[in-house]
């Protein structure tokens, strides 16, 4: 029943970022095109720049969404293959439990520490382009890792699924 929920959970995560990535990157492209035919014509659209810089950090989470949920996201595979090679299967699995745990207790910390520099954004900071706050600006920090974690808390599950062969997981 819950790992039902977090592989339903985790498809819609799949799909949200997939579709937010497509969507952003069009939107970057078009918004950089829109400012350099402004730039030909002689106006300055002040806020393309800051928004395009911002759009691109969002991409780089929901990229490390994708990846994660994908498994294709940066590792050391040297103990895992060996693992693999000499058939320690059971070893194998043991040791990606210990990593995805270790990575979910780093993006823990990762989210409080994200989620304090929102907080003092949010009491120091001031509005940047288009009259944001800079701290709602900041969100996009620890609302990424949050989604990374939860990918990573799906894998963890499915790894003591017993049919986690299954397209499912």
């Amino acid at each position: 029943m819950i790992l039902k929920f977090f592989n339903k959970l985790d498809k819609t995560v799949e799909k949200v970022s997939s579709v937010g990535l497509v969507v952003f990157i069009m939107l970057i492209l078009l918004l950089a095109l829109l400012n350099i035919v402004c730039r030909w014509v002689g106006l300055a659209v002040m806020w393309i720049d800051p928004l395009v810089r911002h759009l691109v950090f969002i991409c780089t989470f929901l990229g490390g969404v994708i990846a994660t949920g994908r498994g294709t996201h940066v590792g050391i595979d040297i103990v895992s293959k060996y693992l693999e090679k000499n058939k320690f299967n059971r070893m194998k699995k043991i040791i990606s439990r210990i990593i995805i745990c270790v990575s979910l207790g780093t993006l823990i910390w990762l989210i409080y520490a994200s989620f304090v520099l929102f907080k003092v954004e949010m009491e120091f900071g001031k509005p940047q382009f288009l009259g944001i706050h800079s701290g709602f600006l900041v969100l996009i920090i620890p609302i990424g890792f949050m989604l990374i974690a939860c990918r990573f808390f799906n894998k963890l599950l499915c790894s003591f699924s017993k049919n986690n062969e299954d397209k499912s997981c």
